[in-house]
């Protein structure tokens, strides 16, 4: 074949023009072989049983086993590595998390961290149309799905909006429903910005992750019908258990 011919040639998957595997990427291709025969939940081998299984050292193996991780096809399991289940698909819209976990047959729950009375600072205040120095609510929890740690969430508001927010709010149960239901606020519109970020060592082990393990950090304000700011919202969502969707046009 020429190299004319091989230019045009389709790009395998994964797979260099040249044709030269690395090692771990041919362990990898063998494990997601595997990952479907075991099903979701199923035990792997050790790496060393692995390594010799392959005929490859047991950091080859590691490897592959790390791009699994991150690709959310695998997860650790105490001592051990099983197959994961899909991913969560979160909708960007102005529905809440609870709302879009249970459409996926998926039961959500929230752990509170913390839920504080804070100053806001300049670059809040004016996001959130108040005073420098004026009280905000300060609301972390984790983001759970059937019983998983899946993310964090810390919310920001205005006191003077909901000053009883410590006393009316189930901390465990969506905050949307109850602005909806007990406050009459609702969000309707909604900015939000997504990046890729490693998780800080305080936030990793809150989630329980590794550290290296890549994040999708959502940024949210949101206003109410009136056009009043209603919340900032940072949700850090793990990167092996997360893809969002969005939807355009009719």
């Amino acid at each position: 074949m020429s190299d004319a011919a091989d230019s045009r040639a389709p790009i395998r998957a994964g797979i260099p023009e040249h044709g030269r595997v690395p090692k771990y990427f041919a362990v990898k291709t063998r494990l997601e072989g595997m990952l479907d025969d075991l099903g979701e939940g199923g035990l792997l081998p050790t790496e060393r049983e692995l390594a010799a299984d392959f005929g490859v050292a047991r950091e080859t193996v590691r490897q592959a086993l790390r791009e699994l991780l991150i690709q959310g096809r695998v997860r650790r399991k105490g001592r051990g590595t099983v197959v994961a289940g899909p991913k969560l698909v979160q909708p960007l819209s102005t529905a809440s998390y609870t709302e879009g976990v249970r459409r996926q047959g998926r039961v959500p729950g929230r752990n509170l961290i913390g839920l504080e009375r804070l100053e806001a600072d300049p670059a809040l205040a004016a996001e959130l149309r108040l005073e420098t120095g004026d009280p905000v609510w300060h609301m972390e929890r984790v983001l759970l799905a059937d019983e998983e740690r899946v993310g964090l969430e810390s919310t920001y508001l205005s006191w003077a909006r909901i000053p009883r927010l410590d006393r009316d709010f189930a901390p465990d149960t969506s905050f949307y429903a109850f602005l909806r239901e007990r406050m009459g606020m609702e969000p309707t519109v909604v900015d939000e910005r997504i990046e890729t970020v490693l998780a800080t060592p305080r936030e990793a082990l809150l989630i329980g992750t590794p550290p290296a393990l890549p994040m999708l950090l959502l940024h949210r304000s949101s206003k109410d019908r009136t056009g009043m700011p209603l919340e900032r919202v940072r949700s850090l969502y793990r990167g092996d258990r997360f893809s969002f969707t969005v939807h355009l046009g009719g």
